[in-house]
């Protein structure tokens, strides 16, 4: 039997790949995004090339109308949860002078409430099987603070990581395990529209001396899924190129 994964902001980037790594692996993934003209490119690819993955409209920040009727819905249809990713997230670059309460919070929303919520609706489901996976993607910039990125962006991420650690102690004794990818920066929808001169700027605080490319990301998460990382939990896995080591 397949084992079922839930992989949010799953319609580009750095979730995309995820996804389609974790079905290439033969696991039946749900790939939730509030994106869905990416979505509908996506699965019909993914339909093409036979993959095993299904596309849902997920606002990760809309706990009552989203979060827990797709999460509610997705175990209706296949009757568990195995793998959690919350990949989820949003990252603008106001500065300090610039940035609204409106803003801030909505990063808030998204990037840390949004990934509790998700992990609070998986979390009865994995405690009933006894097994499970939550791996939560953070951001180099939520250990050392950011260096392209807004302060709101940071802070959430390093919210991430700590909410990552509570809940692997949390969810330890029910066998389920808890860990967190800090990417570096990464080739991604995100950094597209950045300057030459900021991309330059980033890449010269790498020892790798480049960008991550998403499937870098993913190798990780593939990883943490897997019986390999059986007894791996709380822990923050830098992919970062030396960016940050932890």
């Amino acid at each position: 039997m397949r084992k079922v994964a839930v992989v949010t902001g799953a319609a580009n980037g750095i979730g995309l790949a995820i996804a389609e790594q974790l079905a290439a692996a033969d696991v039946q993934v749900v790939a939730g995004d509030i994106d869905t003209d990416a979505l509908k490119a996506d699965q019909a690819r993914w339909r093409a090339e036979g993959l095993p993955i299904e596309a849902v409209r997920l606002d990760v920040a809309d706990v009552a109308g989203s979060v827990r009727p797709v999460f509610e819905g997705i175990v209706r249809d296949y009757g568990r949860i195995d793998i959690l990713v919350n990949c989820a997230g949003i990252c603008p670059r106001t500065p300090l002078e610039a940035m609204t309460e409106l803003e801030w919070d909505l990063v808030m929303a998204v990037n840390l409430k949004g990934t509790f919520f998700c992990c609070k609706a998986v979390a009865p489901i994995m405690i009933k099987q006894r097994s499970g996976r939550i791996i939560n993607i953070a951001s180099a910039a939520g250990q050392q603070g950011g260096i392209a990125v807004g302060m709101h962006y940071s802070s959430s991420k390093a919210g991430v990581i700590c909410l990552t650690k509570s809940l692997a102690k949390y969810l330890a004794g029910h066998g389920v395990t808890v860990n967190c990818v800090s990417p570096g920066t990464t080739v991604s929808n995100m950094t597209s529209s950045w300057s030459p001169e900021v991309v330059e700027k980033v890449v010269s605080q790498i020892p790798l001396g480049r960008l991550a490319l998403p499937d870098e990301i993913a190798n990780a998460v593939v990883f943490l899924c897997s019986d390999k990382a059986d007894y791996v939990t709380g822990h923050t896995m830098c992919v970062n190129g030396g960016m940050v080591m932890a």
